[in-house]
This record gives C-alpha cells, structure tokens and sequence, in this order.
C-alpha cells in the first residue's frame, strides 16, 4: 500500500472527533496517529499481561510489607474503616513490585511513595509502573538492600552544600554531624511527610520530567534560604531541630513560588557535576565497606 492508500485507510480507521471532543485538523496525519497509537496499545497490552501475573503471584515478599498500617495514619482512605480502603491496593503495589524486582523486594519508605501515587492516580496498574519508573530508572540503588544509591546522592549533597554554602559546611564539620542525620527522610521519602502535598507533587512532576537532579535543588533552596537561621545552631540536637523547622511554614507551603526558588537558588547545578560527585561518592563509600 502506497503512503496515499495507507493514509486514506488510516482517515477511515481514526474518528474525526478525539476522544476529549475537539476535531482533529484538516491536515492531521491519520497515518502516523495510527502508527504511533498502535505501538502504544501494544506497550499498553503487554504491561497489563505483566501487572495480571504479579497479581497473580506469591513469594516471601509478603513478609516483608510491614508497613501498611505506619502508612499516613493521618489519612482517612488509608485506614482499614474506609471503603474501600487503600491499605489493600497499597499491599497489592508493594507485593506486585517485589515479584517484579526480587533484587529490590521491599525497602522502608516505598510504602510512602506508593502511597502517593496511588492517591494521585487512583489506580494499583498505574501506580505500579509509576514506582517501577521511580526505582528502577529515575532512582537506581535508592531502594536497594545496600541503598548505595541513596547513601552516594546524600554525600553528593554534603559536597554541594561545601562548594555553595561554605558556612554552613563548616557548621556541620565542626560538630561532626553526619549528613544522614539530618536528610537521610528527604532522600528516602522524597519528601513526602516532610513538605506540604502540594507542593511535593510539584516536585514530583519535576522528578519525573527531569530526573533525580531536583532533589538537591529542593535540598540546597532549603538550606540556602535558611542558612542565617542553621548558622544560629550550637549544638547537634540543636542543628536537627533546624533542620526539621525549615521544612514548615510559608516558604514551603506556598508551592508556585518555591518552585520558582529551586530553579533560582541553587545556582548552576548541571548533571555533569553530579555525576562527577556521585562517582567520587561512590568510590569512598565503596573503600569504607
């Protein structure tokens, strides 16, 4: 079939009409709509045969999901008198991706993010492929037994808070505060139960639109907006007591300017410095264990 034919079929094929209403253009090309949307419905198809058959599985994983009733207690659809109650869709995420990636299984903190997909998208399916983007691609090694990936990004930050914030640096190395210490949630969580919902959702669509790179914007603009108010500190207890107080009031609840702040703050922060850092990182937490 020639590229006419196979336009002219894919015409009669494809409504005029798209599903949200509004008519397709006189010069919309119905061959490549087809073409594209069949690929898609074939991605579409095989996810689904997969997400059946996790469903469907069983293992030790289940031991594992401890966590269902610490999951935001807070929440009225999270606890087991809601109808329904997503403490079950939660299990099936969590098991699901435990059978999908044995080498992760399960890791404190995805109960969290899990969570807050399934609150967002209202769907296990989706909400599962969602934290298979998360952990398997976005975030390698945060979540695994060792969390190599999430010990490695909170040193990244340690070193950038030196190359940035020089005095607040020295604070920490004078009272030999552990950078885990103080951020080790924010990494783990990715804020949620730290920042207000809103605006970790803004973040989130950062996350997944431009990768692990957000979560030091969000940690530095944190830290740089309250570095006067970290500098008062005297002591260690004193210093974790800042640092949970910079994650409340009106810097980070009103959500459109702070994310406006993070893409400020920082300053230049480009992926070929972290992934410098992130090597070096690695390397010393490597010859440590």
């Amino acid at each position: 079939m020639d590229p006419a034919e196979r336009a002219q079929a894919a015409r009669a094929r494809v409504p005029r009409i798209d599903p949200y209403g509004f008519e397709r253009p006189e010069d919309f090309d119905y061959a490549a709509y087809e073409e594209f949307f069949s690929t898609y419905l074939v991605i579409l198809t095989k996810r689904a045969i997969k997400w059946s058959k996790l469903l469907k599985g069983n293992g030790g994983v289940r031991k594992s999901v401890t966590d269902l009733n610490r999951t935001f207690p807070d929440n009225v659809m999270f606890r087991k008198t809601a109808d329904p109650c997503l403490q079950k869709t939660l299990y099936n995420v969590l098991l699901a991706y435990g059978l999908h990636n044995p080498d992760v299984g399960y890791c404190q903190g995805m109960n969290f993010i899990a969570g807050y997909l399934i609150l967002i998208t209202k769907n296990e399916e989706e909400s599962f492929w969602l934290l298979d983007a998360l952990v398997g691609r976005i975030l390698p090694d945060y979540y695994s037994p060792a969390m190599l990936g999430l010990k490695t990004d909170q040193e990244v930050l340690a070193e950038l808070v030196r190359m940035k914030l020089p005095a607040v640096a020295a604070l920490m190395d004078g009272h030999g505060v552990l950078w885990t210490l103080l951020v080790s949630r924010w990494f783990i969580c990715l804020f949620v139960d730290i920042l207000p919902v809103e605006t970790v959702l803004r973040i989130w669509d950062c996350l997944f639109n431009e990768g692990s790179k957000i979560i030091f914007r969000v940690a530095l603009t944190l830290i740089k907006q309250h570095q006067e108010f970290i500098l008062e500190a005297s002591s260690i207890p004193d210093i974790c007591d800042k640092f949970k107080q910079i994650t409340k009031g009106d810097f980070v609840t009103e959500c459109h300017a702070f994310m406006q702040k993070i893409f400020s703050e920082p300053g230049s922060l480009s992926m070929t410095t972290i992934t410098r850092l992130r090597k070096s990182c690695r390397a010393a937490l490597q010859a440590q264990s």
